[in-house]
């Protein structure tokens, strides 16, 4: 069970690593959320017990990249930024070799938790950075690989390998101009110029195909020099610089940060805007109106990198484009499982996140948890008829059949012509089941009166062929 007090000041404990998908207890993200506090209020005073917070919210949510940005950020300063040196081989020291190890097994937390243990003696050591970005890559992490990732380039920029796994990251996520640039400075270490060049025309190929359906989101052709002769953005240009100029002058300064990101957002990447974004959580004392900020805009973030992957694939369907797209999918149902489950704990009463906490549970097949949240929302009038049908669905993948026929007759009773695609699915999967109970007549009955409003949906034909057999 995870402890649900707070750590003590004088000897803080090192958790084991959290699952990756699973849903964090309230106990455990208020235990997270005290660490984090106490090494913020410790970042000026105590580094090494800062480190030891951050350590603990790192272990305990590995994929909070805000937990993980803190501590790098302590373990810089208490290193003074010097280069405490990559390691002279991949895998030669014996810390580094156990990282092989439970690599080799598949044990990807552990590598995490390995990692962070070396990351507080060498935080600049980017072979270990980057084994720790694949564990989280493994795990679905995707925002703290991202900034392992980025860790690791700050170290050694020119590194080769460190470029490719940055360039791949980029490019699996849409970001076509930053995986180039990677590939461009691999141009320049000596034997890789031919490799480098395949893969920028490639991505220059990708980008050109993606910007075809308005997805990039970057500014047009030509860069920020030519946008700043460009009448209107050159104004915008100006104000970016004005407000980091302003954020430089008085940190606390939040609404800067919040146009800043705006700004960022429209013209330049989304990553830039998301730094900003964390950076005025940071300022504001982790207020709440910021968090959610944030939130929404990862949100939507993650809703374009999907899309972005689903074109790749429509464009060419190729496997590794196909389970890119599948990793995007199931990092963004987990990270709207984590918002949803947070925006409920914050709220209660409000059934409209308990509603949607509820569908991504029940996408992500955690059906008796969605059951449990669903039959909450049931409050909701307006939504019984559609919760039921949703209910339905989750009892019979749990197969308690005669409670989901029970929520199946709610569901066609509440669901109105308004409503119909929702209606037709309740009357099929009413008839289905009730077939399958070997109750005959109340099958006829709902795929009868399903076939009345759409004859051809799914196999309703067929299907009322073989019970009308004798």
């Amino acid at each position: 069970m995870p402890n649900d007090s707070p750590p003590a000041a004088s000897t803080p404990s090192t958790p084991a690593v959290a699952p990756t998908t699973a849903q964090l207890s309230p106990a455990e993200r208020s235990r997270l959320s005290q660490c984090f506090q106490r090494g913020n209020q410790n970042a000026a005073t105590n580094l090494d017990y800062a480190i030891e917070m951050f350590a603990q919210c790192v272990l305990g949510d590995p994929g909070n990249a805000v937990y993980l940005q803190n501590l790098l950020g302590v373990l810089k300063k208490k290193h003074g930024g010097k280069k405490t040196g990559g390691l002279t081989g991949f895998w030669p020291t014996s810390k580094a070799g156990s990282l092989k190890k439970f690599a080799d097994k598949a044990q990807w937390r552990e590598v995490i938790r390995q990692g962070v243990d070396i990351l507080k003696a060498a935080p600049s050591d980017h072979q270990v950075l980057l084994a720790m970005a694949d564990a989280c890559g493994q795990l679905q992490l995707h925002d703290a690989q991202r900034t392992y990732l980025k860790s690791a380039l700050d170290v050694v920029p020119a590194d080769a390998e460190v470029n490719r796994q940055c360039a791949r990251f980029l490019a699996n996520h849409g970001e076509f101009d930053q995986a180039i640039a990677c590939w461009v400075r691999v141009a320049n270490v000596k034997g890789l110029a031919d490799e480098a060049q395949r893969e920028i025309a490639r991505l220059q190929v990708e980008k050109t195909i993606v910007a075809g359906h308005g997805m990039t989101g970057r500014t047009p052709a030509g860069g920020q020099k030519a946008a700043a002769a460009a009448g209107p953005q050159a104004a915008a240009v100006d104000r970016v610089t004005a407000l980091r100029q302003a954020i430089a002058a008085t940190p606390a300064n939040v609404d800067a940060y919040l146009e800043l990101a705006d700004l960022l957002e429209r013209d330049a990447t989304m990553e830039e805007a998301e730094a900003v974004l964390m950076k005025a959580l940071a300022a504001s004392g982790n207020d709440l109106k910021i968090r959610e900020h944030l939130e929404d805009r990862q949100l939507r973030w993650a809703r374009h990198r999907v899309h972005v992957a689903e074109q790749r694939v429509q464009t060419e369907d190729i496997p590794s484009n196909r389970e890119t797209l599948e990793r995007l999918r199931a990092t963004q149902l987990k990270h709207e499982v984590e918002i949803y489950s947070a925006r409920c704990e914050r709220y209660p009463e409000n059934l409209t996140w308990r509603y949607e906490l509820a569908m991504r549970l029940k996408a992500a097949g955690n059906h008796a948890e969605a059951i449990r949240h669903f039959q909450d929302v049931l409050q909701d009038v307006r939504r019984k008829g559609v919760v039921s049908l949703e209910l339905g669905e989750c009892f019979q993948k749990i197969k308690q059949y005669q409670l989901a026929m029970q929520n199946y007759t709610t569901a066609v009773e509440l669901l109105t012509d308004r409503e119909m695609e929702l209606r037709k699915r309740a009357l099929y999967r009413a008839g289905v089941l009730a077939a399958g109970l070997d109750d005959r007549d109340a099958a006829r009955k709902y795929l009868g009166t399903l076939a009345g409003l759409d004859y051809g949906y799914r196999d309703v034909a067929q299907r009322l062929d073989k019970l009308a057999a004798p």
